[in-house]
């Protein structure tokens, strides 16, 4: 069974590379020297375009939560994603640091981390939108006994679409999650929606806004809409830095005011030597 295991494994590998060469002579490499960073951040909608062919990207920041019941929360964490084909990027989203402050008492922990993908399966056209599908599962890394997690895998299933009209560009995503209920084998479901717009101040200035919200989960959330507003600034093509706030739109909202910075950084591309 050992050797038939190791013997799939290679062959899955083999299958993985041939595929990834494909991909390649059909999908142009970035070039030296012409990296161009592809935000997720500051909005909660991701774009369904992803990072350039066979570079990867850090994205990492700073958020502080006023959840509206005596409730503080700082939150470090980040981003790391890699197009490992021309269509398929592989990320993993790292909650590095949770503090949460209630009362004159304080917790500080590490948070939970998200491993998944997304998949472009249709490039912008003049009429029909860059379209794309993904998937995360939650990992749950953050401390019940803290109080900072469920302990409880939860599973995010998202259809994303970008579309350019002039010199806006809008983002929408519509989001299926399957969310663990803490101290039960009993898991929630929602569905959450997204629509973001950007667009150019001055030359290398942003403004994005967005719009998002949740319907119920269960009895203890109920449904909620949200909104935030931002500004980005690309320090260089691959280095994009960011900062906004945001604030609840109705009364279920989790974060009744937020502020939030950070920024998006192209580190290299893993393929250009090769």
């Amino acid at each position: 069974m050992k050797r038939r295991g190791i013997k799939t494994l290679l062959q899955s590998s083999l299958l993985s590379l041939f595929v990834s060469s494909i991909a390649s002579a059909q999908c142009p490499g970035s070039g030296p020297g012409s990296i161009v960073a592809n935000p997720n951040r500051p909005t909660v909608a991701d774009p369904a375009d992803i990072t350039q062919y066979g570079v990867m990207e850090l994205e990492y920041g700073y958020d502080r939560v006023n959840t509206g019941s005596a409730q503080i929360q700082n939150n470090f964490g980040g981003l790391l994603k890699f197009a490992a084909t021309c269509n398929l990027e592989i990320r993993w989203e790292m909650g590095t640091l949770l503090n949460q402050t209630a009362r004159n008492l304080s917790t500080t922990g590490t948070g939970d981390n998200w491993l998944g993908f997304q998949y472009r399966f249709h490039r912008q056209t003049k009429l029909i939108p860059a379209m794309a599908f993904g998937y995360s599962l939650k990992f749950p890394s953050a401390s019940i006994a803290k109080g900072l997690g469920s302990g409880r895998y939860d599973h995010q299933t998202k259809f994303l679409a970008s579309k350019d009209f002039g010199k806006f560009h809008f983002d929408y995503n519509l989001s299926f999650n399957i969310v663990g209920r803490q101290g039960t084998s009993v898991d929630d479901h929602n569905v959450e929606s997204n629509l973001a717009f950007s667009h150019t101040i001055y030359r290398k200035l942003l403004f994005t806004a967005e719009v998002y919200g949740d319907t119920k989960l269960n009895a203890d959330t109920p449904p909620f809409a949200s909104g935030l507003w931002a500004f980005t600034y690309a320090v260089s093509p691959r280095f994009v830095i960011d900062a906004g706030m945001g604030h609840g739109l109705t009364n279920g909202a989790p974060n009744k005011q937020s502020y939030f910075t950070g920024f998006t950084y192209s580190i290299t591309d893993l393929y250009s030597r090769r």
